[in-house]
């Protein structure tokens, strides 16, 4: 009961712009997740911070729309909340335009090719382009790493004011991940600075041992920063100095490409 209370002390209150019932309905799509793709009615109302009787009603909502299915006893998401997600895909014509350039960079480079978006202190994965499996997590469209420790995660802050950058990251829960991950503010806001100055970024095992992660900014026509390019690598077959040789101008050549395909477009 202290969890929902404080977690109703923080929330917006309900009125003309903030819909309640939308929002706890959200939070019940949530609660779903590779830890927890079925759950009983118990663990829904747990996992969102509502009552069994109000998960109960979000979720035989859903149901009934067809995004939730049960067979009595556990509740799972069904393919039709994909529509969620690919809504978002298509209202951005940009990725359609960057899929075929990163499939030229996994194959010029012969590593994986990803492209994010910052989501506060989060990148949210948009396209994947594999050629290895390099990492323990699997990781789609729609996948989550914290920005702090990541390559494209790092680039993407740089293209916030310092003072915006320093807000995400004390909001961000700062763990070693690997012996490698730095965790300190004054540190991670130089590695944020060297990347804006540089226009690139290189992360050498901070998110999982033996990853190396390299990435490029995509600009949009006002010149901001509208997403990440990133190739990831393993240690024990190429060094940070061998990726850079080898793969940095590529991966910007690759970046500023998609850049003007998304000016000369009209995508947003």
């Amino acid at each position: 009961m202290a969890n929902t209370a404080t977690r109703s002390d923080a929330a917006p209150q309900p009125g003309d712009s903030y819909v309640q019932s939308f929002a706890r309905g959200l939070e019940v799509i949530r609660s779903f997740s590779a830890a927890a793709p079925e759950q009983t009615l118990s663990e829904v109302a747990a996992r969102s911070g509502l009552t069994r009787a109000g998960a109960r009603r979000i979720l035989l909502t859903l149901q009934t729309l067809g995004y939730v299915q049960s067979d009595g006893k556990l509740f799972r998401l069904t393919p039709r909340i994909l529509d969620l997600g690919f809504a978002y895909l298509s209202s951005m014509p940009i990725w359609n335009l960057a899929e075929p350039v990163m499939e030229a960079l996994a194959t010029r480079t012969g590593e994986s090719c990803s492209a994010a978006v910052l989501d506060a202190q989060e990148i949210v994965y948009v396209i994947r382009v594999h050629t290895h499996k390099i990492l323990s997590l699997n990781l789609g469209v729609g996948s989550r790493l914290p920005a702090y420790c990541t390559s494209m995660g790092r680039l993407l802050l740089a293209g916030l004011p310092d003072a915006e950058v320093e807000a995400r990251l004390r909001a961000s829960e700062l763990k070693a991940r690997t012996r490698h991950t730095l965790t300190g503010i004054d540190e991670l806001m130089r590695e944020i600075r060297r990347a804006r100055e540089q226009g690139w970024c290189l992360v050498n095992q901070e998110l999982e041992e033996g990853l190396l992660s390299m990435a490029s900014p995509v600009y949009g026509k006002g010149g901001e920063v509208v997403a990440a390019l990133n190739i990831s690598g393993q240690a024990n077959r190429t060094d940070p100095e061998q990726m850079l040789r080898a793969m940095l101008p590529a991966l910007r050549e690759a970046a500023q490409t998609i850049t003007q395909l998304l000016r000369t477009s009209g995508a947003r």
